[in-house]
């Protein structure tokens, strides 16, 4: 059984974060349950997480801000640097703004290749690729 069954954030504009999210969860293999539910659209991955974005219960929050106590992002481990890449492109397509383009982050290793996009509520995500050292990198 995982250790972490789903996890929910609160977004303020449900159908704008849907259409920033669905094309990333849908480029990482993931499937939107069918409509809303409950104040929620939710995605899910054979064996994963569920990710469920629920609307705001009241309009005119503020966008979380990165730094601030609470979420600070969600890392999504990937086979390669090209599908770093390929997701982060999808993401800007989609609206998510970039935070750090694709690159080797040598503070953490020289294999430790990533990039980090944010959406319009502040929720920033990470595409990262950091094989073994074992690895052939490619």
């Amino acid at each position: 059984m995982p250790l972490i069954d789903h996890l929910g954030l609160t977004v303020e504009d449900l159908d704008r974060a849907f259409a920033q999210w669905d094309p990333v969860l849908t480029a990482l293999g993931c499937i939107a349950e069918d409509g809303e539910m409950e104040g929620g659209i939710a995605w899910y991955r054979e064996g994963d997480v569920e990710l469920i974005l629920y609307r705001a219960p009241e309009p005119g929050g503020e966008p979380h801000q990165y730094g601030r106590i609470g979420w600070q992002h969600l890392a999504f481990g990937v086979d390669s640097r090209a599908e770093v890449e390929r997701l982060h492109a999808v993401a800007v397509g989609a609206g998510w703004t970039t935070v750090r383009a694709p690159k080797v982050f040598t503070r953490f290793s020289d294999r430790y290749y990533a990039s980090f996009v944010e959406d319009d509520n502040g929720i920033r995500l990470e595409f990262v690729h950091n094989p073994p050292r074992e690895s052939v990198e490619d």
